[in-house]
């Protein structure tokens, strides 16, 4: 029996769907005239060698149809921007080195189910963290960004166990400050903003966050850096931070909004508005991925990625073309982590894998420069 088939990511020339089965046993994915076989209990089926802009048939061997609404009968390719891919990137975010409990809304009828680390158990963000860097280190990326909280408390020993595990990706590595980090001192990774220069692309990273509290805002002197930095290049770049712009399209104008204040978000999507050269914002901290598309904006893309330390145990990859990139949402597929996320899947009384997967254009899409 296949259960919870999931079409995780579409690339131009791969599809990946995850699944899981009630006891160990090999499996075939066919898209196409493709084919692999995966074996164990939690299942990344990744077939390769696909052509750009193609459809497909899809089926798992065992999968009921119509049993998942996330497993599609066919699949069609996704777009390759035109000219030579010029860089790769990975990014990840809500990392929470040292959280020991999840699915905690903080309301007095919590939904459930809430999952805490047993007795003796190797704490889940390390397990997901930890698989995480594993697949970034086999894509072999030459920029990797961490899009803040690193931490559950905001402590130093936790800033450090984040170091600790994430300088094994050496200097490429990059990060900056979420909310969770800023709760206890204003000094964690305070690193925004600064640029990471890759082939093809710059990487803009700004520091969105209040310490103090889960709100985010942009201050004045980093948009002006942003607005002037992105007048002097002709390069295409690529905006992160780790919460979310406000859409100033709703008629809700919240000075509590849980991303990047009203005001702060309009003053950034003006500066997308005038830049030609910006190409996207990237974004964590909701714990869902997302993709939304401002008119104000340019209707370039406004992404929020789900977290690494639960369901669906996500990281982003981004290939950058002459012509234009492809984000590619990823699910960390060690056997661990899966078994992890499998059962985080159903926080919030079930809720939570909706919310937090998004739809397959969210994770996965091309946009063109």
């Amino acid at each position: 029996m296949i259960n919870d088939a999931e079409l995780f990511t579409v690339g131009p020339d791969e599809v990946v769907v995850t699944f899981r089965t009630e006891d160990e046993r090999d499996i075939e994915t066919r898209v196409g005239d493709r084919t692999v076989v995966t074996s164990g209990r939690y299942h990344s089926a990744r077939v390769t060698g696909l052509e750009p802009a193609t459809r497909y048939t899809l089926a798992v061997a065992g999968a009921v149809a119509g049993s998942s609404p996330l497993l599609p009968d066919a699949v069609a390719t996704l777009a390759q921007p035109g000219g030579r891919l010029l860089a790769t990137v990975a990014t990840v975010n809500d990392v929470h080195f040292g959280e020991t409990t999840c699915g905690l809304l903080g309301t007095p009828d919590e939904l459930g189910p809430v999952f805490t680390v047993e007795p003796g158990a190797t704490p889940y963000p390390e397990v997901m963290n930890h698989g995480a860097i594993d697949a970034i280190e086999r894509l072999d990326p030459d920029a990797v960004l961490v899009k803040g909280d690193l931490t559950d408390r905001g402590t130093e020993e936790e800033y450090e166990a984040f170091l600790q595990a994430y300088s094994r990706l050496g200097a490429r590595m990059h990060h900056v400050r979420g909310n969770h980090d800023a709760m206890l001192t204003e000094k964690i990774a305070a690193t925004g903003p600064f640029t990471v220069e890759v082939e093809g692309a710059t990487l803009a990273v700004l520091d969105t966050v209040r310490p103090g509290t889960d709100r985010g805002r942009i201050s004045r002197e980093q948009l002006d850096w942003l607005d002037q930095l992105a007048a002097e290049t002709a390069r295409p770049m690529l905006v992160f931070g780790h919460h979310h712009p406000w859409d100033p399209a709703s008629t809700d104008r919240n000075e509590t909004y849980f991303g990047i204040n009203p005001d702060d978000s309009e003053a950034l999507c003006a500066v997308i508005a005038r830049r030609d050269s910006i190409a996207g914002y990237f974004a964590g901290h909701t714990h869902r991925t997302r993709t939304r598309r401002f008119p104000t904006a340019r209707d370039v893309p406004i992404v929020e990625i789900a977290c690494v330390k639960d369901y669906p145990g996500a990281w982003a990859e981004y290939r950058v073309y002459e012509g234009g990139y492809v984000q590619l949402t990823r699910r960390i597929e060690a056997p661990a982590a899966m078994a992890w996320t499998e059962k985080t899947r159903a926080m919030f009384a079930g809720l939570y894998r909706d919310y937090a997967l998004g739809a397959l254009r969210d994770r996965c899409f091309v946009q063109t420069f």
